[in-house]
């Protein structure tokens, strides 16, 4: 894979960066004008998604950073952009350009003071894996192997910024109104910020090690603060495939439902006993070791759960009050889904929608087995995703609704019902954590 000598890190470079990408879609339409009237409507629209997707993604992968996190968040949304979107911004997950060998070094020392052959005995400069943030590299110290992660220099100073430049277009495209549409966009960057402390991301990961390491068929690797800054992370080398690599070729139920289980305990844990969650579940921060065990990596993205939060968001996971009318609408008001300054037509759209979502996101909480292989079930997921997002009454409403904490809990739960899914676990009890 070719490396990359230099990120942009100034606010001009990253915005022109943009720009041209945003040429090249422009460019991308007018072939597709073109291309419609000799091959047809459909065959067109499926060139330029295609079009569109390699060049958005080759531009946000050469910034890195907070701009590359978002196409990696929007991978996660199987059911609303079109498949060649999700395609190509999977590749974020796990597999981007990596930092060539004399910018590892150089961006080694200024982060450490030395360079990676004064702390460890072996240091391959060839990254083993790369994404949003930062890049792995496989070291060693008397005898023992680590992966040592090292952030992308510049990232934690351009977040701001970057999120300065997208937010315009996400006001845009989301109809958001009102004065406190900061909200959300504060809540986005203070845990990009977050993601980038590697001081805390260390003490993070220790927590949660420690608080979830008695869960069945799963494994952790320890961290170590002498071998990591604010910008640098040391912990142990998992011997591992990545899940989606497992997933591909695993034609065993019983390794499935293994699997399935173990993610499920370990997050419903986290949601209801610690009340702090894992807020990053895409298959790259996964391995499979080759006893059948889930490795767990990168606590980078931990969401607390308020109370106010959690209360009203999990009393709205009971199939009786989602069929309450009037105890409906109070959580509706709780969680901020419901505004005072509503229209009727707004209150009556809004209530509708949020019961047809919630009637169907809230079935596995209402068995006490699921079968995460249904299609069934993610098919309606899907061709629900697609109706709102296709909706032009929505359009027309005011999006700025529901509370900031929705952001990553609602990430959380749409990528671990993705990974159930990519695992095909069949028979997973539902309310198996709490045991532990």
């Amino acid at each position: 894979m070719k490396t990359i000598d230099r990120i942009p890190t100034s606010k001009i470079q990253r915005a022109t960066k943009l720009v041209q990408t945003g040429a090249k879609v422009g460019v991308n339409y007018l072939k597709y004008y073109g291309t419609k009237l000799v091959s047809g409507e459909q065959e067109a629209k499926e060139q330029l998604d295609k079009d569109n997707a390699e060049d958005i993604y080759d531009g946000l992968k050469q910034l890195k950073g907070s701009a590359l996190k978002v196409a990696q968040m929007l991978s996660m949304e199987k059911g609303i952009l079109p498949q060649a979107y999700v395609e190509q911004f999977s590749l974020s997950q796990f597999s981007v350009p990596p930092l060539s060998a004399p910018l590892v070094k150089k961006t080694f020392k200024n982060y450490f003071g030395k360079y990676p052959n004064e702390l460890f005995d072996k240091f391959d400069l060839n990254a083993v894996s790369g994404a949003s943030i930062g890049q792995v590299h496989l070291a060693e110290k008397d005898g023992k192997q680590y992966a040592v992660k090292i952030q992308y220099p510049g990232i934690a100073e351009s977040i701001s910024s970057d999120l300065a430049l997208v937010k315009p277009i996400a006001i845009k495209m989301f109809n958001i109104r009102g004065k406190d549409n900061d909200k959300y966009f504060k809540e986005v960057e203070n845990k990009l910020i977050e993601e980038t402390n590697y001081i805390l991301e260390v003490s993070q990961s220790q927590d949660i090690v420690d608080a979830c390491k008695h869960i069945d068929n799963l494994q952790f690797p320890n961290y170590y603060k002498e071998f990591s800054s604010d910008r640098i992370i040391t912990m142990d080398w998992m011997e591992g495939i990545h899940l989606s690599e497992f997933t591909a070729q695993n034609t065993d139920t019983e390794k499935s439902n293994k699997l399935g289980q173990a993610l499920w305990d370990f997050y419903m844990y986290q949601m209801h006993k610690i009340r702090k969650v894992h807020a990053d579940p895409h298959p790259g921060n996964f391995l499979i070791s080759k006893e059948t065990e889930l490795i767990v990596l990168d606590f980078g993205c931990m969401k607390e759960v308020p109370d106010d939060f959690y209360n009203p968001y999990f009393e709205l996971a009971k199939k009786e009050n989602i069929s309450n009318p009037e105890f409906f609408v109070q959580k509706l008001y709780e969680l901020e889904i419901l505004r005072e300054d509503d229209t009727e037509e707004e209150l009556i759209f809004f209530k509708e929608m949020f019961h047809e979502m919630l009637s169907l996101f809230t079935e596995p909480f209402n068995n006490e087995n699921f079968d995460f292989s249904d299609e069934r079930f993610f098919g309606k997921i899907t061709e629900l995703g697609t109706k709102y997002a296709k909706s032009t009454e929505l359009k027309k409403m005011n999006g700025n609704r529901g509370s900031k904490h929705f952001i990553y809990i609602n990430r959380t739960f749409f990528g671990l019902y993705n990974l159930m899914h990519d695992l095909k676990a069949t028979n997973v009890k539902i309310n198996n954590f709490k045991k532990y």
